[in-house]
């Protein structure tokens, strides 16, 4: 009877784990067994939280472009620098001056942020004011971008100081010309009755602020956003025209008792980095991180230091060059990314705020549409990554069954649809959601 019971038992504890296992093979069934998934090369980790244990890689040690998945390590490395507010403007008072830096917030005036701290100091100051310009070291555009795509929204050039995004936003009027935003830019828009387009668009010099549209509008309201070529002295004109007060361009090296103006809490930023994989917000919060290090603004150097500091565990298997993830040049692989994703979840240690950093399936950013929810409520929370023939997905995934874990998923070289990779990465991750 004894040994019965000792059976029935050791047999109970027996199914009991093997019923808290997510079994490997099936996992490895779910990937090995997509045809479209053998089309191409694909990276796959999966990664149980609980038990702090691989459950299934393929391919997982392999380099993958990682498009925006990107943002998760310059993520990473603003929770690690950043306060809870962002560093907008460093300045020092000289008899009747106010001289003051650029840290590369993004936000003034730029997306939806609505914090005038800035605009409303500079109105405030009784003193002469100049802006020194000097202390970003590097170019309009980050290591390996595509200069060709120089009039698309996603890519405006950085600067120490950015204004509107460095971006104009154009509308159609009711006159049936163009309404400009910020409007100093108004007069550079020029009509050209040679400028034929099957589709309105507005074309830009290269090199200057000449931009150029057919004198045929049929669309209403809003039309474009396109970046402009920034400059020092576009700068001081923008901020003019919000300050209504004169600012001369000087060169001078910043003093140590320097004093600091913030914007935007840093969480709300990070949101719309992440949400809606704004490279823009990505490129320029890596500046505002590199200046807290120093007055000098380098992608390069808060690049080196983050992997130093903050991911010495696997610095040397990533190849990372630029905030966004535009490059080519970055190559992340499945491991590390589940290992920076265990580290987000710890530094942050909070569910609800770190789910609402991330995309939510069904419910919000770039994960909206790919996912369903169950029972009105998302399951996975993960950072998308998108380049022509590349999509990825890292971040979390909660089952009915109660388990966490975290997933990297990514997806290089294949001929297919985005769509289509998409709607099959949604599958696997739904099956696992369902059944494990």
């Amino acid at each position: 009877m004894k040994n019965k019971l000792l059976y029935i038992l050791i047999f109970a504890i027996a199914t009991s784990v093997y019923s808290q296992k997510i079994p490997t093979k099936k996992i490895k069934k779910l990937i090995e067994k997509s045809e479209l998934l053998n089309e191409h090369f694909v990276g796959f980790a999966l990664f149980d939280q609980e038990k702090d244990k691989m459950i299934y890689e393929q391919n997982a040690s392999k380099h993958f472009v990682p498009a925006s998945n990107t943002k998760m390590y310059t993520f990473y490395t603003a929770l690690n620098v950043l306060g809870d507010s962002i560093p907008a403007l460093k300045y020092t008072i000289k008899g009747d001056s106010l001289i003051f830096w650029g840290t590369g917030d993004p936000t003034l005036a730029y997306s939806t942020f609505k914090s005038n701290k800035v605009v409303d100091f500079l109105k405030a100051s009784t003193k002469k004011l100049f802006f020194i310009s000097n202390n970003y070291k590097g170019n309009f555009y980050g290591y390996g971008w595509n200069y060709d795509d120089y009039l698309e929204d996603f890519q405006p050039e950085l600067t120490a100081f950015p204004v509107d995004g460095n971006t104009a936003k154009v509308y159609k009027n009711e006159a049936g010309g163009v309404t400009v935003k910020p409007p100093f830019l108004q007069p550079f828009f020029k009509v050209d009755p040679n400028y034929i387009h099957e589709y309105f668009t507005i074309h830009r010099d290269f090199y200057s602020n000449q931009f150029t549209y057919p004198s045929t509008i049929s669309k209403t309201g809003y039309l474009q956003e396109i970046p402009f070529k920034t400059s020092p002295e576009l700068t001081i004109s923008l901020l003019e025209e919000k300050t209504n007060k004169d600012i001369s361009l000087i060169d001078i090296p910043l003093p140590k008792d320097f004093k600091l103006v913030y914007s935007e809490k840093t969480d709300d930023v990070l949101r719309k980095m992440m949400l809606v994989s704004d490279n823009f917000i990505a490129e320029q919060l890596l500046l505002v991180c590199s200046s807290t290090m120093s007055n000098e603004l380098s992608t390069d150097k808060i690049i080196d230091y983050s992997k130093i500091n903050f991911m010495k565990e696997f610095a040397n298997d990533i190849t990372w060059v630029d905030g966004s993830g535009l490059s080519r040049y970055n190559l992340f692989t499945p491991n590390s990314s589940i290992i920076l994703l265990k580290k987000i979840s710890n530094k942050i240690n909070d569910e609800e705020r770190l789910q609402s950093l991330f995309p939510a399936g069904g419910i919000s950013g770039t994960l909206k549409r790919a996912y369903k929810t169950d029972n009105e409520k998302a399951f996975v929370w993960a950072k998308t990554g998108t380049l022509t023939n590349v999509y990825n997905q890292s971040g979390y995934i909660i089952t009915r069954k109660g388990k966490k874990l975290i997933y990297a998923f990514m997806n290089n070289n294949f001929t297919r649809t985005t769509d289509e990779i998409r709607s099959e990465m949604a599958r696997i991750i739904t099956e696992i959601h369902n059944n494990y």
